[in-house]
This record gives C-alpha cells, sequence and structure tokens, in this order.
C-alpha cells in the first residue's frame, strides 16, 4: 500500500510552507493513497474520506469550534491552520488528546492544498520499472525499447550528438501522476550515466554538458526497434493502417516499430516518429490523409 508518514510529509515542507507541529507529535499515522485519488486526500473540512488532511483557513478557523469532535472523528491524517491565524484552543486541546497531528502556515489555504497536493500526487503515484532507453526528443518523452543489444543506447547517444536530451538509460522509473499522464525518471544511481556497448560507461553531462540530460519527461510514444530474424522476413508492415499501443499502468501509450537494418539512420526515423506524433496531437494525421486522398481517386476512376 502507498503511503508516506505524516513526519515525512512535515519536514518535506516546513520551508516551502512554514509549517509548525503544534499538538499531536506522538500521533504517527500515515496518509495512505488506497482506492483515492491525491486530489481527494486534502481540502477544507473534507469529512466524507478518513486519513485525508484537513485544512482550516481563516473562514473555517472561526466556525470550527462548534464541531471540533466531528472534525477528529473523521480520523484525518492531520490538520493544518493556514491563513496565519492561530488555531483555536478547543482544536489544540482535541487534537493533543486524540493525537492528531495539528500544524498552523502563515501561507493562503488554497496555497497549501495545491502545493500538498502536487506533493501526494507525486509522491503516492502508482510506479513501474521500464527497461529501455528514456529520451527527450524535440519536447516529448521517448522511450525507445527493444531486444538486449539491438542498439538503444547507441541510438541514445546519436539522439544527444544531435541535440537531443537523455533522462535514463536501461532502467526508467514511470509513474502515473494522473489519469492519462505517465512521467519518466531516471534512478538516482544511474542518474546521468549511458553504457554503450565497446565504450563502458559515459557520463553525458559530464561529455556533452548541462543541456544534454533531463531529469524528468512526460512519457508520449514508444519506439520499439524490431531486431532482423536471420533468413526472415521484415515483422513491420510496410503500411502500418492500425495505430499500435501499449498500455502503462493502465494508460495507454503510442507506439512505433522501427526495422532495424544495415544502413538504416535511426535517428533520423526516430525524429520523423516524433513529428509525426507531434503533428497527430494537433489533429494532422498524415495516414487518414492518404487514405482520404487514395479513396477520392478510386471513387472519382469509377465515376
Amino acid at each position: 500500500m502507498l503511503q508516506v508518514n505524516v513526519a515525512r510529509l512535515h519536514d518535506d515542507n516546513r520551508e516551502a510552507l512554514s509549517l509548525a507541529w503544534v499538538a499531536g507529535r506522538e500521533g504517527g499515522t500515515a496518509v495512505r493513497r488506497e482506492a483515492a485519488a491525491a486530489a481527494a486526500l486534502i481540502g477544507h473540512l473534507n469529512l466524507t474520506h478518513p486519513n485525508s488532511i484537513q485544512v482550516i483557513g481563516a473562514y473555517e478557523a472561526g466556525i470550527v469550534g462548534g464541531f471540533v469532535g466531528r472534525l477528529l472523528e473523521s480520523q484525518p491524517a492531520a490538520v493544518i491552520v493556514a491563513d496565519g491565524v492561530a488555531p483555536p484552543r478547543e482544536l489544540v486541546e482535541a487534537a493533543a488528546r486524540s493525537r492528531t497531528p495539528l500544524f498552523t502556515s502563515p501561507l493562503p489555504a488554497p496555497q497549501v492544498i495545491e502545493k500538498l497536493s502536487r506533493y501526494l500526487a507525486k509522491l503516492l503515484a502508482e510506479t513501474t520499472e521500464l527497461h529501455g532507453v528514456f529520451m527527450d526528443v524535440l519536447g516529448l518523452g521517448v522511450l525507445v525499447t527493444g531486444e538486449s543489444g539491438v542498439g538503444k543506447s547507441e541510438l541514445g547517444l546519436e539522439l544527444i550528438s544531435r541535440g537531443h536530451g537523455l533522462v535514463a538509460d536501461d532502467v526508467v522509473e514511470v509513474s502515473r501522476i494522473g489519469a492519462g499522464v505517465l512521467e519518466g525518471r531516471c534512478p538516482p544511481l544511474l542518474k546521468d550515466f549511458i553504457e554503450v556497448r565497446g565504450l563502458g560507461v559515459l557520463n553525458i553531462r559530464t561529455i556533452f554538458g548541462e543541456t544534454a540530460v533531463r531529469r524528468k519527461m512526460k512519457l508520449r510514444l514508444i519506439a520499439h526497434l524490431d531486431k532482423p530474424v536471420p533468413g526472415g522476413r521484415d515483422p513491420a508492415e510496410r503500411l502500418p493502417l492500425a495505430e499500435l499501443s501499449e498500455e502503462i499502468l493502465g494508460v495507454t501509450v503510442r507506439k512505433v516499430n522501427i526495422p532495424v537494418a544495415a544502413g538504416r539512420n535511426l535517428a533520423v526515423l526516430v525524429e520523423a516518429a516524433v513529428r509525426n506524433e507531434i503533428l497527430k496531437l494537433r489533429g494532422i494525421d498524415s495516414m487518414a490523409e492518404f487514405l482520404a486522398r487514395q479513396t477520392q481517386e478510386i471513387q472519382r476512376g469509377d465515376a
């Protein structure tokens, strides 16, 4: 079960939100994601979901005295009194008795909610590890996949030399940070490194500079390298009429298969695939346009 301890939440956000721990230090509860979305785990007087973080602003502080008991009966993971107002005495006493962590912040309540919502969404996101090279190509997050030895890292190195950025090589940590949004990062141990057969491990930041690496990217396209089968035919369709895709953590990601063969410039092909994907995101589909033109010519010939 994904969870974050309230003490860690306090320590991670203490400076950014100027949090002060007023009462309930003995409360060792944790914020759990369970079935609820991270956005539902924090809000103004949310008494419906247990284990949430209750944020009390100036208005709520003026009326909370009448239902402190009901507020703490909902078993909040923590209560934050924002807007720089002093927490009501009855709330402080009740939080101490129930061992409910009580914080104060001088910042506006909406800012506290926004900051902690992003923090919880990232920390409690579903995560998986994928094998491949994750690149920033023309501003699009591209995961290069394929069998071992097919040339993923060499392709990544060539893309870097053409001005694109490396996010991760070999192992990519992918998290679902939104309903249909995947974010890829590099494990700390492998940060900035890429392994190329014959050259060993290279530090891309040292060789190419700061602009050659990225901390994270949203995953938008998978470029799968198809290794040629000796004596076999090309596994890829010449004109793939149906879009390929792959599901990762419940999110559908578009996919292209690129056959690997002598003399093929894979970096140019990946760049072309990315440009085509960008056009699709803008509502321009080259394949659909070609098929429509072909149908029009057939109908004209039959007339």
